[in-house]
């Protein structure tokens, strides 16, 4: 695979509007992306209690998923902004990543102790990052901005529809008569089966969209008008001198966030608030790099790749910061939602806390149900988005959809018996239609093409970093001042979602174009 650099352009043009199933197909990859997602969001923190795992321990183990897209999404963006092969720019991440993915899949249900299920959790979301974050690109790459909208909206679809099926198939397996029983320790045969189908899927669709859809190569990029306009909101480069003061303020940012964090941590440690410690870690963590990065700048090694890309990331366009807050708060919501929906639905609905028991496990069942029937919702939601956003704006339809995910996750609370659930989750997939396509719609218009992979790369740290938040925090708040009562884990959730609605107010949307 080699990689090129695109000359200056003899000559512009617009950017093609493709067909309705040239969207399909560039789309379709989705699917199976949505699966493995769904599997892994339905049934990982029931597999850790299966194997032992407390409730109050779930959290620290599920930060796997969001570390391990901190590193790798934005690593992947990186190289595939840099990437022309055979196979194209971003597609060859799609291939490789799928069949990662499936791999990790099959193991994952015949995982013999606790300490394996949660190491293969971190190989699953690596690889499912590898496949899913190009796919962000993909459409800012392909489409047109009047047709973003309409790009993000049918990832939305695919996303919904692998979804219900994926979070359904253990429930209808076991209808089949596929065991649901999780005796000594084993993984129920619904569960691992499902995993099993999950694999087949995950790679059959993302092979669809590699053999079935096209890309522009560097040349051709550089001739569309709107990405040469686009380019003009990168910062100037730098000049020598301009570097040494900036790195002369990276290192004491720096040194004043590694200063903070070891303080934090002892303190921490002092207080046994040893979940929350991986936040105060990760803080003088970020104070380290800032500190190399500065050195570097100062040593005239401002060229280096590791100076650019911190650089790129303190230099990210103002709706993009705008935007990080919105989705800071709405991935807070959602993680808090996948992994204390089954505790909390099973120990309040159906009265029981042992995931050995009969009960449990069909109320994890149902669980898996209501998953299915929030994304169900969003797949339907999904086409009638860009109709919204037309109507009003793409802010106020996101603010909106925000709204009714809040009060879905809020009504769980006051549920009156099992069936209920099913009504709280048509709220939170009309927000999950809308958070995974609105978001992009809006930042897309505000990238630089040359660099719009390892941007999109960079936006999901706030996926992760919430999900990393909520990983550390909800336990220690859940059991210090709730009891261990995994339902208000899901309040504080739905207030999470009204703050992110508010804040959607106040995004700077720079190429307002929905069709």
């Amino acid at each position: 695979m080699a990689t090129s650099a695109a000359p200056p352009p003899a000559a512009t043009r617009p950017k093609p509007q493709l067909t309705f199933w040239d969207i399909w197909n560039m789309s379709f990859g989705f699917l199976g992306i949505q699966f493995g997602f769904a599997l892994q969001n339905a049934n990982v923190s029931r597999i850790f209690e299966t194997l032992g795992a407390r409730v109050e321990d779930i959290p620290i183990l599920w930060i796997a998923a969001p570390v391990t897209g901190l590193v790798v999404q934005p690593i992947v963006g990186y190289f595939s902004d840099r990437t022309w092969g055979r196979l194209g720019r971003r597609r060859p991440y799609f291939l490789g990543g799928a069949i990662l993915a499936s791999l990790a899949l099959i193991f994952m249900p015949n995982s013999p102790a606790l300490w394996v299920a949660a190491g293969m959790l971190w190989i699953m979301d690596a690889s499912i990052n590898i496949s899913m974050e190009p796919f962000r690109a993909f459409v800012g790459d392909n489409l047109p901005s009047a047709q973003r909208t309409t790009g993000f909206a049918t990832q939305s679809f695919f996303i919904g529809t692998g979804a219900v099926v994926a979070s359904m198939l253990p429930y209808l397996l076991t209808r089949m008569g596929v065991s649901n029983e999780a005796a000594s320790g084993l993984i129920p045969d619904s569960v691992r089966w499902s995993f099993y189908l999950g694999a087949g899927v995950f790679f059959a669709a993302v092979l669809w969209t590699v053999l079935r859809s096209k890309e522009y190569s560097p040349e051709e990029m550089a001739t569309f008008e709107e990405n040469q306009a686009r380019e003009g909101f990168m910062r100037p480069a730098r000049s020598p001198a301009e570097h040494v003061v900036h790195g002369t303020r990276q290192i004491r940012l720096g040194a004043a966030l590694v200063l903070l964090g070891m303080a934090l941590t002892m303190w921490l440690l002092s207080k046994q608030a040893n979940q929350v410690v991986i936040l105060s870690a990760g803080l003088a963590g970020a104070g380290a790099l800032l500190m190399i990065s500065g050195q570097l700048q100062r040593m005239g090694r401002f060229a280096n790749g590791f100076v650019t890309i911190l650089n790129d990331f303190q230099d990210m366009p103002r709706t993009m910061r705008q935007l990080a807050w919105v989705q800071f708060f709405s991935w807070f919501a959602l993680f808090a939602m996948w992994i204390y929906t089954t505790a909390a639905v099973t120990s309040r609905v159906y009265g029981t806390t042992d995931p050995s028991s009969t009960l449990y496990n069909e109320g994890a069942n149902w669980v898996g149900v209501a998953f299915a029937v929030y994304n169900g919702v969003a797949a339907l939601v999904a086409f009638a988005i860009p109709v919204l956003a037309r109507k009003t704006s793409r802010r106020v339809t996101h603010a909106i959809c925000l709204v009714c995910g809040a009060l879905g996750l809020l009504s769980v609370f006051v549920l009156p018996g099992p069936g209920w659930l099913l009504g709280s989750m048509v709220g939170i997939g009309i927000a999950w239609a809308s958070i995974l396509s609105m978001p992009y719609a809006m930042l897309c218009g505000a990238l630089p093409p040359s660099k719009l992979g390892y941007y999109m790369g960079i936006f999901n740290f706030f996926i992760v970093i919430p999900q990393i938040v909520a990983a550390a925090v909800l336990g220690f708040i859940v059991g210090r001042f709730f009891g261990g009562s995994a339902i208000y884990a899901l309040l504080i959730g739905g207030l999470s979602l009204v703050v992110a609605a508010a804040l959607t107010m106040r995004v700077n949307d720079e190429d307002e174009v929905c069709a």
